[in-house]
């Protein structure tokens, strides 16, 4: 079954879309920040993965050339 997250602006806004939700007979699960970051840091991890090895010395170049002031 498909998800979708949701952001409220406030949590009354929030929590009239729970009880939406759950009137309409849908499973409603409240994540913390932290949960939510943790899901798109893997999300990022599982994009970029390519299974291909970097260059090292390119890798390093690129990371001193975007530091550098």
């Amino acid at each position: 079954m498909d998800t979708i997250l949701l952001k409220a602006k406030s949590k009354e806004n929030l929590n009239l879309l729970i009880k939406l939700a759950k009137k309409l007979g849908v499973e409603v699960s409240v994540l913390s920040e932290k949960a939510t970051e943790e899901i798109a840091m893997v999300a990022a991890i599982k994009e970029g993965k390519t299974g291909k090895l970097s260059d090292t010395d390119n890798f390093i170049k690129g990371l001193k050339s975007d530091f550098a002031s």
